[in-house]
């Protein structure tokens, strides 16, 4: 087209036909990219806008589908400026400075509509109940990063005119400087496949690691970082790389069971440990949950001092119920009989090593919720029964001497006080 305008115009002037010639098919090429540009981006990009609205109730995935056909249009423009340089113009520099600037226009937006599949199909993995828990981000953002770096190259060797096979083969001796620009996001990307494939993370997962100060639920894992927002609302960002090389705790399949362990001791005053007589285990054996044992219990220890001959029958070789053994059977028939108390998961009472601390008991037990609220109730309140049942075994919590104990030893308070 540009010979057969240069041929006309040159009826008329032989000076300026050539540059006339060139500008006027320039002319004809902008003239057609703006009206290319107001139909796809003022008629069809609105319309369908619209119509994705209709059917699609969640703005951000309507809002990825309109970025993409918006990038698609521009890739169209480039694609219709690229045949219209090869069609309309001449052999010359212009043309291959027009076709050049056009396919880089299009491999840029090529990239762009990659990364906007990339995010749509983010949008859609993240509301499925298979792929929601998984670290997705950072894998798609290591795609993106794959993209980049092969589309720039190809941007690069098309704007020197040179194979993309020769940067390349260049890039060998460039290998230790890209490791160290690029080494966080290399070691995060690396992070995040082993992430996935042992399924060691996901969102949403309550995450412990102390290290960094972090614990609280995973909010986002992307190629470099990991953000978890901490029970108290603060958010703290760890190296994804850090869930590899360092420890943290998962709390994920403890929600997972339905139980969360209760596993808390108190110390009893060891001079508080007695053997029970006859009206103590009397007393005792109408607790409802301590009849069964203390029946079982006495003629156990009957029939084992019945057996002993009589030269034997003295305090030291025969057998009986103390206070603290008995106290340990009532709380283990208590957490039995809780109904917030996972059954089928360890019931444990157990004496540890006594301190000088006095005697420890530890309560052992799973709740039948994971819920933290109320997990924490229902441990206080099992131990709040405990504190208050003491007394009717004769036991007595240590607890070390306060300022007010002090006191009471050099100032009686029988002296009433006006």
């Amino acid at each position: 087209m540009q010979q057969q305008l240069l041929t006309w115009i040159r009826q008329f002037n032989e000076e300026y036909a050539q540059i006339t010639s060139l500008l006027l098919v320039l002319l004809i090429i902008f003239v057609v990219a703006l009206v290319l540009h107001f139909i796809l981006h003022k008629l069809v990009l609105p319309k369908l806008s619209k119509a994705i609205s209709k059917y699609d109730q969640k703005w951000q995935l309507s809002f990825e589908i309109n970025k993409l056909f918006s990038r698609f249009a521009f890739l169209i423009q480039g694609v219709v400026i690229n045949i219209q340089a090869l069609l309309w113009m001449g052999p010359g520099k212009t043309q291959e400075i027009l076709t050049t600037t056009a396919q880089a226009w299009c491999l840029l937006f090529g990239l762009l509509m990659i990364f906007s599949i990339m995010d749509l199909c983010l949008q859609i993995m993240r509301n499925s109940p298979s792929f929601g828990r998984l670290p997705l981000r950072g894998i798609f953002q290591s795609l993106k990063l794959v993209a980049s770096v092969l589309i720039g190259i190809m941007i690069v060797s098309l704007l020197i005119g040179k194979s993309p096979l020769i940067l390349l083969s260049g890039l060998g001796a460039m290998t230790a400087v890209l490791m160290l620009v690029f080494k966080d996001p290399i070691m995060g990307l690396v992070a995040g496949i082993q992430l996935s494939a042992n399924n060691m993370i996901s969102l949403g997962d309550w995450l412990e690691m102390p290290k960094y100060g972090a614990d609280g639920a995973v909010v986002d894992i992307s190629l470099t970082t990991v953000k978890v927002r901490n029970w108290d609302n603060t958010v703290t960002t760890i190296p994804t790389y850090s869930l590899i090389s360092d420890s943290f705790k998962n709390w994920q399949a403890m929600t997972q069971s339905g139980g969360r362990r209760i596993k808390r001791s108190l110390s009893l005053d060891i001079n508080s440990i007695y053997f029970l007589d006859q009206e103590n285990i009397d007393k005792l054996e109408k607790a409802q949950l301590l009849e069964p044992y203390i029946k079982s219990k006495v003629g156990e220890i009957s029939s084992y001092n019945a057996s002993l001959c009589h030269e034997h029958q003295m305090p030291l070789n025969q057998r009986g119920m103390t206070n603290v053994g008995t106290f340990r059977a009532y709380v283990e028939a208590y957490l039995k009989n809780h109904p917030k108390i996972h059954k089928q998961m360890t019931i444990m009472v157990r004496q540890l090593a006594p301190t000088s601390e006095g005697l420890p008991i530890e309560i052992y037990a799973f709740t039948n919720t994971t819920v933290w609220v109320e997990y924490e109730a229902i441990q206080s309140d099992i131990f709040d029964h405990i504190f208050a049942i003491l007394p009717q075994f004769g036991l007595r919590i240590h607890q070390s001497p306060t300022g007010s104990d002090v006191r009471a030893l050099k100032f009686p308070t029988n002296i009433d006080t006006p």
